[in-house]
């Protein structure tokens, strides 16, 4: 969640949803997020909507699982008000940030807040990022015991001294006690990566690559370090401190990453994002990131916290981000949002084919406008698009297409 946000309409201080947002909402899946903005360090390359104790000014932790359930609360009202069917969450999400500085019992008390609001449905998916350092066996057990499903390690890297350069403070070391409590717990288990840091080699990749696959997770993410303005990270490349990520670099490490990650029984389901294959060799269903699939693909979400996103039926809007003005709307009972947009047809086709086409399922080449469907020869000759797919009626995208997926789009667009 960047800490810049979008210029937009005024929210409305009651939160209503044009009518607009309701057709077919019955036919939407409908998650949950949970930002939590806390840290106990600020990385160097995060450019996330996070607060260290010495920055929230006024408002404490402690005080958190309140505010957010009174926005859990005002959101339930609002959807009914704005003529919503009823829905649960198919899934929870806490991200941040780092949810787990909070004690275990918040973030149950935070779920339990989604539960009375909202609902919680069969089979729900529910989530928790989380810092090695930040938990032990006990904190998984309370969770798991509450009903979550799933956690996220940020990993980043096994080595030192890429950790070192990424302001991390954990060690590589506790990587594999973290994920055996998760697993004694019942828990799935996911592990975040970043490649491309500066200094950063194939060789250094490797060993992240392997030191990951060794623990066996059920997900894995593999995201290319972005040097965003205003962090730390972009102030020492300008100085010259450091160096800025090379392109060819990290085009060679995703390649590296989709072959160590196919050769040990991953599937590429998004463009970032692998997980343990099934039996027909295609990504399982079940230990995809169904959250994030709803992004996606396009479904409901609201977003609770300081500075989060959320979408109903092309409508999006973003909450307040410090923590302070946040608290001080919830508890007036206003709409914590500050900004707002009603998306148009073209804008959500635009989004659709954004979205869609990085997904390993891709979109389906009648449903495209015909200067995108005119474009879908080309890119299967400059092998970007799988022509045998393009034959079924199937955009998706090859590993070159993955490595340039932006440059896809721009041309469907």
């Amino acid at each position: 969640m960047p800490s810049a946000l979008p210029l937009a309409d005024p929210a409305p201080a009651d939160g209503l949803l044009p009518a607009s947002a309701a057709p077919r909402a019955g036919d939407r899946a409908f998650g949950v997020y949970l930002h939590v903005p806390f840290c106990r360090v600020r990385c160097g390359y995060c450019d996330f909507n996070t607060y260290t104790a010495t920055e929230l000014r006024g408002v404490s932790r402690d005080d958190y699982p309140a505010h957010a359930a009174a926005e859990i609360a005002f959101a339930a009202r609002v959807l009914e008000r704005s003529g919503l069917p009823e829905r649960p969450a198919a899934s929870v999400f806490f991200g941040g940030g780092t949810p787990t500085l909070l004690p275990a019992t918040d973030l149950v008390r935070m779920l339990d807040s989604v539960r009375a609001g909202f609902g919680i449905a069969p089979g729900a998916e529910i989530t928790t990022e989380a810092n090695p350092d930040s938990v032990d066996a006990d904190y998984l057990l309370v969770l798991a015991d509450a009903g979550f499903t799933r956690v996220s390690f940020g990993m980043q890297s096994a080595v030192p001294s890429v950790l070192a350069t990424l302001e991390r403070t954990h060690d590589p070391a506790r990587i594999p006690l973290v994920v055996g409590w998760a697993r004694d717990a019942g828990l799935d288990v996911s592990l975040d990566l970043i490649y491309g840091t500066p200094g950063e080699g194939l060789g250094d990749w490797r060993t992240s690559l392997e030191s990951a696959l060794a623990e066996d997770p059920d997900h894995l993410s593999a995201y290319a370090l972005i040097v965003e303005d205003g962090t730390k990270l972009a102030r020492q490349i300008r100085s010259g401190l450091v160096a800025a990520p090379d392109d060819d670099l990290q085009a060679d490490m995703y390649e590296l990453a989709d072959q160590l990650l196919g050769a040990a029984g991953y599937a590429w389901y998004e463009v970032s994002n692998w997980a343990r294959s099934a039996a027909d060799g295609t990504p399982d269903p079940r230990l995809r990131s169904r959250h994030n699939l709803a992004y996606w693909t396009g479904e409901d979400w609201w977003g609770v916290g300081p500075g989060a996103h959320s979408h109903v039926g092309g409508v999006r809007w973003w909450n307040a981000r410090h923590p302070a003005a946040y608290a001080e709307r919830v508890l007036l009972g206003d709409s914590p949002a500050v900004g707002r947009e009603t998306l148009g047809p073209e804008a959500r086709e635009l989004e659709r084919v954004l979205l869609r086409t990085r997904i390993r399922e891709g979109i389906a080449i009648p449903t495209l406008p015909p200067p995108a469907r005119a474009a879908v020869a080309g890119l299967i000759a400059d092998d970007l698009v799988d022509a045998e797919a393009a034959l079924r009626g199937r955009l998706t995208l090859t590993l070159r297409g993955r490595l340039l997926a932006d440059d896809v789009v721009r041309r469907l667009t």
